[in-house]
């Protein structure tokens, strides 16, 4: 890589490494104001959501801005898709907390013009990330990535496990579309709960996996120990999602 793109590939993970910070302070900032203000914690009104939103979404942006560093993909078209994917981030998370502060649902919410408009915005802003991180996912596998002993496997499987959570995502988000364009509002609400686990289980894989390959490099033990351990993890982690998968069809 030039020194000029070289540079434009550090400031662009710089950028989502702040941003994702931000946010990361923004949901525990709101943790706070749960504790202070009270309420439920469950439900499609509450503090979790800015709360778990903030802290999920700066986490994963996080993650995707280090992984992809591994993705044999030009750094033009890789910093044009971080800058998206992160401005996306800061879009679903601040349309959360917005609604949370007005004592209404950010989802499936058609009450009003203005709460519609917000509701859509967000479904197409998954939208936009559900594409977004499938193409790295298709990077991920079209070509190896790179990186110390076993980061190809780690990232490959990270990705593959978190297209089960853009998948299970857009699951709740069309069924409580149709449920609420149908007159049923207040089952739209309640019809995402059994996917939310497989949900929220699969998609901190792209971090948890690479991360645990990198550690696993920077120890003294041998590449073939290094390896099992990769694979056990893997394996729990897909049996987790298996698990959680079972559940949710059970009751779904």
């Amino acid at each position: 890589m030039s020194a000029p793109r070289a540079r434009g590939a550090r400031r662009v993970e710089r950028l989502c490494h702040a941003t994702g910070v931000l946010l990361v302070l923004s949901g525990l900032a709101h943790l706070v104001v749960f504790a202070v203000d009270g309420g439920p914690w469950d439900g499609p009104v509450s503090w979790r959501k800015p709360v778990t939103f903030g802290v999920s979404f700066g986490v994963t942006l996080i993650a995707v801005a280090w992984v992809t560093s591994y993705l044999r993909v030009g750094p033009r078209l890789r910093t044009l898709l971080l800058v998206v994917f992160a401005a996306d981030c800061v879009v679903e998370v601040g349309g959360i907390t917005l609604q949370a502060w007005r004592g209404v649902p950010s989802h499936l919410d058609m009450e009003t013009p203005f709460d519609t408009a917000v509701s859509m915005t967000l479904a197409v802003g998954g939208g936009v990330l559900v594409v977004l991180l499938t193409v790295f996912a298709a990077v991920s596998f079209r070509h190896r990535p790179s990186g110390p002993a076993g980061m190809d496997l780690a990232v490959r499987s990270g990705f593959a496990v978190l297209l089960v959570a853009l998948a299970s995502g857009a699951a709740m988000i069309a069924r409580g579309v149709v449920l609420t364009r149908t007159g049923h509002q207040e089952a739209a609400y309640h019809s995402t709960a059994p996917l939310k686990p497989l949900h929220g289980v699969s998609l901190h894989a792209v971090l948890v996996l690479p991360a645990l390959a990198w550690l696993l490099s920077r120890t003294p033990w041998s590449e073939p120990l290094r390896r099992r351990i990769l694979y056990t993890a893997i394996g729990s982690y897909v049996t987790a999602v298996i698990g959680a998968g079972v559940r949710a069809a059970l009751v779904y």
